[in-house]
């Protein structure tokens, strides 16, 4: 008896994988074994880089407060320390906005906390 094997649904999977990798640079796009580890590096990438995302955000968000501290007098760390002694609960992502896009806001929020002091 012949050996049966389903060509259809495993042409199918060839098929979605090679249609996911279409843009890729030379072999990359259509040889399958090539195509195939590509693809599944660059699903590794995009999770790894979810959460890498998240770190630089928080990064810039520091320098962006950092920088406006400075101008105000204060240095990042002394600037948080009088926040948290102030009872001033602001996350980084707001206080960042607050000092690039408001930056009024951000003086009355630093003078507040370094009163608390």
């Amino acid at each position: 008896m012949p050996r049966s094997v389903n060509h259809v649904a495993s042409r199918a999977k060839r098929k979605r994988i090679l249609k996911l990798t279409r843009g890729y640079f030379g072999a990359r796009r259509n040889v399958w074994t090539v195509a195939k580890n590509t693809w599944e590096k660059g699903l590794l990438y995009a999770y790894r880089d979810r959460k890498n995302k998240k770190r630089n955000f928080r990064a810039l968000w520091i320098q962006r407060i950092n920088a406006a501290a400075r101008l105000e007098g204060l240095s990042y760390s002394q600037l948080m320390g009088a926040l948290h002694k102030a009872g001033i609960a602001m996350n980084r992502k707001v206080l960042a906005d607050l000092a690039m896009n408001h930056p009024e806001a951000f003086k009355a929020i630093v003078k507040q906390a370094a009163n608390a002091k």
